[in-house]
């Protein structure tokens, strides 16, 4: 097929998806069905998100207090002595949501069709909010159409109290999740971070920190958080290996007996610390975060791997009184990964055993209203060179063993209703996997990988 006929073909698709949507959204009345959690406050969506799931100050309140602030009636009896109390909630903490998107490449990956059409692209089952007085929950489960399957996605489930300390208020609890940084009260540490969409088949940069997604669902942590004065916030958690889908105990293999290439030795120690400053419009928070871990791959004994992951962010949130209160974002992280990789190198996986990797990622958003924001960021990657690392592969690989990428993420994204959106992304590449010409020795260059990306997403 010829460029233009590809353009033309794409522009149509695109014409006809926005059109479609455009359709459904005039139809939808202004009263909204919303998730569990507003049905459980009594608030609309927009009183805890910017737009999901960007959280507001109110937000970041209710996710300290562990998901279980209720402004809609509960079912209660009294505890004393011997009798156990009771507060739950009358309506189940059940929501949905349902993601449909359409994903196309600027130049299709080989021998296969580009544009692809995913109805659904996820589908997810949320049991999010109040358990019992103290205790509440955002428990995802999640069916993706390219595995036709569930499976277990982020969670945490909370204990949470409030105290005094030195004549301040504090707040604390106990945290139970399968992710670093899914705890976190902002949107600048990877769990929570930019971009809030993506595809589940466009190709990305090969080379990535172990806390920037390298652990999501696959450990099992436990540890404790606490804000105190509203200003300082801590939390620590030690992290296990908790595979899906492979046999327990662990031995260090997947469900069919492949090698699991990463395994934590003992536990992985998480750290977070944070500072925020609130005022009628301004919120700002700076803070650093990191992980420590031992892996000995495809294997529960023997030599082993080392990764510490140390980073550094902020957030500023800055509401314009004079724009009807529109909101303008800014938010940013850095990470350094240092690491060891002896048993690697042993098995002639690494050319050397020393390696770090340095990522930067940033973003600027405005929010007009709660219907309409439009995003831009920034992401750099770079590290040490490794020809055995990161090998020469068709397409998925390095040419040259260096992992240097980066680029843009520009989103669009409008709400029509607090619970229904539709997101244009498009994501451009200057340097992919080490370059920005022939990246993986078969004649790949970096902007052959820009993505147009779009979403429709169903949440109620």
């Amino acid at each position: 097929m010829s460029d233009r006929k590809k353009f033309s073909f794409v522009s149509t698709f695109i014409g006809s998806f926005v059109a479609l949507f455009v359709t459904l959204f005039i139809q939808v009345p202004t009263a909204s069905a919303i998730p569990s959690y507003a049905r459980q406050t009594g608030f609309p969506c927009k009183s805890c998100h910017f737009t999901p799931p960007e959280l507001t100050p109110l937000g970041r309140t209710f996710k300290l207090n562990g998901y279980t602030m209720a402004g809609k009636p509960t079912v209660t009896s009294p505890g004393k002595g011997n009798t156990g109390a009771l507060n739950i909630l009358e309506s189940f903490p059940l929501s949905v949501l349902l993601d449909t998107s359409f994903t196309t490449l600027k130049s299709p990956q080989p021998a296969s069709q580009n544009g692809s059409f995913q109805f659904p692209q996820q589908a997810s089952l949320f049991l999010a909010g109040a358990w019992a007085t103290h205790v509440g929950s955002f428990v995802q489960v999640t069916y993706t159409s390219q595995g036709d399957h569930f499976t277990w996605d982020n969670s945490d489930i909370r204990y949470a109290n409030s105290t005094k300390l030195f004549k301040k208020d504090l707040a604390y609890g106990i945290t139970l999740n399968n992710n670093p940084t899914v705890e976190d009260l902002w949107n600048s540490t990877p769990a929570w971070g930019f971009p809030w969409v993506g595809s589940d088949w466009a190709p990305g940069p090969n080379a990535g920190a172990l806390i920037n997604g390298g652990l999501a669902e696959d450990v099992a942590g436990i540890g404790m958080y606490a804000m105190w004065d509203n200003h300082l916030y801590l939390a620590g958690i030690i992290y296990r290996s908790a595979h899906i889908g492979a046999p327990q105990p662990n031995m260090g293999v997947d469900g069919s007996g492949a090698p699991l290439s990463i395994n934590i030795r003992g536990v992985a120690p998480y750290w977070r610390l944070a500072w925020q400053q609130n005022s009628k419009n301004n919120n700002l928070e700076v803070g650093t975060y990191g992980i420590h871990m031992k892996s000995t791959p495809g294997a529960i004994t023997g030599l082993e791997d080392g990764y510490t992951d140390w980073a550094a962010d902020f957030q500023y949130d800055r509401t314009i009184p004079q724009f009807r209160g529109d909101v303008f974002s800014i938010r940013g992280t850095y990470i350094r990964e240092n690491s060891s990789l002896l048993s690697t190198f042993t098995n002639t996986g690494a050319a050397f055993v020393q390696h770090h990797l340095n990522t930067v990622q940033a973003n600027a958003e405005y929010h007009l209203g709660d219907k309409y924001s439009a995003t831009i960021g920034y992401f750099d990657v770079d590290g040490t060179p490794d020809p055995l690392l990161y090998p020469q592969v068709p397409f998925s690989g390095n040419a040259n063993g260096d992992p240097r990428s980066n680029g843009y993420i520009a989103n669009v994204s409008w709400w029509p209703v607090q619970n229904i959106g539709l997101t244009f992304q498009y994501t451009g590449y200057a340097r992919f996997n080490g370059a920005a010409t022939n990246y993986d020795g078969a004649g790949r260059n970096a902007d052959s990988n820009n993505t147009l990306y779009l979403i429709a997403r169903f949440v109620f």
